[in-house]
């Protein structure tokens, strides 16, 4: 890859157009937990109709105008003032010192023997990487360099190498599948991990792209989560379906499906409540979300994205395992890695999960989120 291609970044290959920067808009962070709802607990209820004649469902859409990005007011602005790479490097690189400093402490004028290995071990696990990769990772150094000098440079080397081994599988830029109108992406994750955040840029993306989106304020759990919502789509232009605190998730969906569909609009990205994977009513309530979308579309959700944190370590593993499960998870958007010496969880991830990892966020803006690039990532862990 050429420096010209990192610099670029790969949501501005995948999307087209010159990369602008973006304000980020006023939202209050989310709290770990969510409160129970009396709703959790519910029997299902029967959803809401779409308050539309069969005649006017019938008749041709009535698209919605894409609102047009705003011309900078000078060429200089079309500059980003920091590369994708350049921001990755410095997104990873609380988790690339660990490791490099770790490694520079265990090899510094030692030769691989036994308890160098088991040094590195402690390490790489410590930093997330998980036991597979560890191994690996381990297994090539013993057959190669065992009982010889090696520097940590060369160990560091190996690293990167199994690194994007691992990762160059599940790589998978972000796309539309161009087969269905409207697209439906059903975000998931617990509180805190940014998807009402990765939605809003995501919307923003597709708006620079020349397509037509609807935003769902799905997490009718907490109004704090509705009204980011709604400054995104002010923002965006989108359109956003939303109701009150505490209105029924599902009969939300089922409205916002009916309305983008009479609208002729391009993707609908559906918000949901910030589910804990150890709540089963929760979790239930997620199913039944699902459900009813297929009531107006049996083949949707299209995509299911579950955006997760970095920060949160070995529980991530967790996470993907009972939202798989539940929802069909097609996709994962791993956010909140600039905050973090614990960014090695998204091989373990990986290793384990083999789901497809379509995009990073290493900060705020919406340049800081970008389809995910094997290499790239391991050259910033390991090398830095």
């Amino acid at each position: 890859m050429t420096e010209p291609e990192k610099k670029r970044g790969l949501f501005g290959r995948l999307f087209g157009g010159a990369a602008k920067s973006a304000d980020k808009p006023a939202v209050a962070p989310e709290p770990d937990q969510e409160p129970l709802s009396d709703a959790e607990s519910s029997t299902e209820a029967e959803p809401l109709a779409p308050t539309i004649a069969p005649e006017t469902a019938a008749a041709e859409p009535t698209r919605i105008p894409v609102t047009p990005a705003t011309a900078p007011a000078s060429v200089e602005e079309l500059k980003p003032k920091v590369g994708w790479f350049a921001r990755l490097t410095s997104g990873l690189a609380k988790t690339s010192a660990k490791l490099t400093e770790g490694i520079t402490s265990v090899f510094i004028k030692r030769k691989l023997d036994a308890e160098t290995i088991e040094d590195l071990e402690d390490l790489l696990i410590s930093a997330d990487l998980g036991l597979e990769t560890t191994d690996r990772i381990i297994a090539t150094l013993r057959t190669t360099r065992y009982e010889k000098a090696i520097s940590p440079d060369e160990v560091r080397q190996v690293l990167a190498d199994e690194v994007k081994r691992v990762l160059t599988p599940v790589a998978q830029p972000f796309t539309l599948s161009g087969t269905h109108a409207p697209e439906v992406i059903l975000f998931v994750g617990v509180n805190g991990t940014g998807k009402t955040t990765t939605i809003g840029k995501l919307a923003e993306r597709f708006r620079r792209d020349g397509k037509t989106v609807m935003l769902a304020a799905g997490d009718t759990f907490r109004a704090a989560a509705i009204e980011q919502l709604k400054v995104w789509g002010d923002r965006t232009g989108a359109p956003v379906i939303a109701r009150g605190v505490g209105s029924d998730a599902a009969s939300l969906a089922f409205d916002a499906l009916s309305e983008a569909r009479i609208k002729g609009v391009d993707v609908l990205m559906i918000d949901t409540a910030g589910r804990l994977q150890n709540k089963q009513g929760l979790m239930e309530e997620l199913e039944k979300v699902i459900r009813v979308i297929r009531k107006v579309d049996a083949t949707a959700p299209h995509q299911v994205l579950l955006v997760l944190d970095a920060t949160t370590g070995q529980n991530a593993l967790n996470q993907v395992e009972v939202f798989e499960k539940t929802a069909g998870v097609t996709g994962l958007v791993m956010t909140k890695l600039d905050g973090t010496a614990r960014g090695g969880i998204l091989v373990a991830i990986s290793a384990k999960f083999k789901l497809p990892v379509v995009a990073i966020g290493v900060g705020e803006s919406v340049e800081d989120l970008q389809s995910f690039n094997a290499e790239e990532f391991a050259h910033a862990i390991a090398l830095g």
